[in-house]
């Protein structure tokens, strides 16, 4: 119950600013923000990883944010959606490498230098998706709102039904923690969510229905990049990646499920507009 409390009292705080950092920010200053969390999150991936020169995660970290430039002065361009696309489809890459969860597991340079890889397209494509996300016409910091309720609503809905039904195991050999039940609780969360926000946010007849099955494949991806982080951290054997968030860990904790669901959805909800019409 003391962890509960202190995750309901960070999503208290939290949850607010990100919120009003979605609705009332443009574009532009979301991707400064974002940029500095996302390149946080790299800093503890990093850790994670097993890099122990503080000169060598500063050279990543200053070789992500000379990528985050490049991909935001080509983001209208047929280089920042391909960007978006690759993000998505490495998440399949990802689902294999779960399968086979020992690949890149001994803490060599080599495995080093392949995770780091990992975390950077895992990270970038995300970012660039939240701008499009966001930058998009009609309503796209609303849009941006919703893709995020959806990975809240999950998590919070995978939590409760994974400690009141959860007895099956979604994937012990990676994360014990996590449940068969848990993962239905998400998909249930998701369907709640989708509906009511798509609802609110105008969309009918098929246009919701497709936005609903959008929303599911987001949230089934979102359950591989938290199970992907899950992964890494047996790997090096770390509990968090950082101690940032009193009962979340740290930043990449919080965001691992974001980092899958951003591309994901962005690529959806593309494919629905060309379908429905914006």
């Amino acid at each position: 119950m003391s962890a509960l409390r202190q995750r309901v009292g960070t999503a208290l705080v939290l949850a607010p600013l990100a919120v009003a950092a979605i609705v009332l920010l443009p574009t532009g200053a979301i991707a400064l923000v974002a940029a500095a969390a996302f390149g946080m999150a790299l800093w503890e991936w990093t850790r994670m990883i097993g890099m122990s020169s503080r000169f060598a995660r500063a050279a990543a970290l200053a070789a992500f944010a000379a990528l985050l430039a490049l991909l935001w002065w080509q983001r209208d361009t047929a280089v920042g959606w391909g960007a978006v696309v690759a993000g998505a489809a490495w998440w399949l890459l990802a689902l294999v490498w779960l399968r086979h969860f020992s690949f890149a597991a001994a803490p060599t340079p080599e495995n080093a230098a392949i995770k780091l890889a990992a975390g950077v397209v895992a990270i970038a494509p995300a970012w660039t998706a939240l701008l499009h996300i966001h930058g998009s016409e009609p309503r796209g910091h609303l849009w941006t709102l919703f893709a995020l309720l959806l990975v809240w609503a999950a998590d919070t809905f995978a939590y409760f039904a994974g400690r009141q039904w959860g007895r099956a195991k979604l994937a012990p050999r990676i994360s014990p923690g996590k449940t068969i039940a848990g993962a239905w609780g998400a998909l249930a969360g998701t369907v709640l969510v989708a509906v009511v926000g798509g609802w609110l946010l105008g969309e009918r007849g098929i246009a919701l229905a497709l936005l609903i099955l959008v929303a599911l494949i987001t949230t089934v991806f979102s359950i591989v990049g938290d199970l992907f982080e899950s992964l890494i951290k047996r790997q090096g054997n770390t509990k968090d990646s950082g101690s940032l968030f009193p009962g979340h860990g740290g930043l990449f904790d919080r965001l691992d499920s974001v980092f899958a669901a951003l591309p994901v959805f962005a690529v959806g909800k593309a494919a629905l507009d060309l379908m429905t019409g914006p």
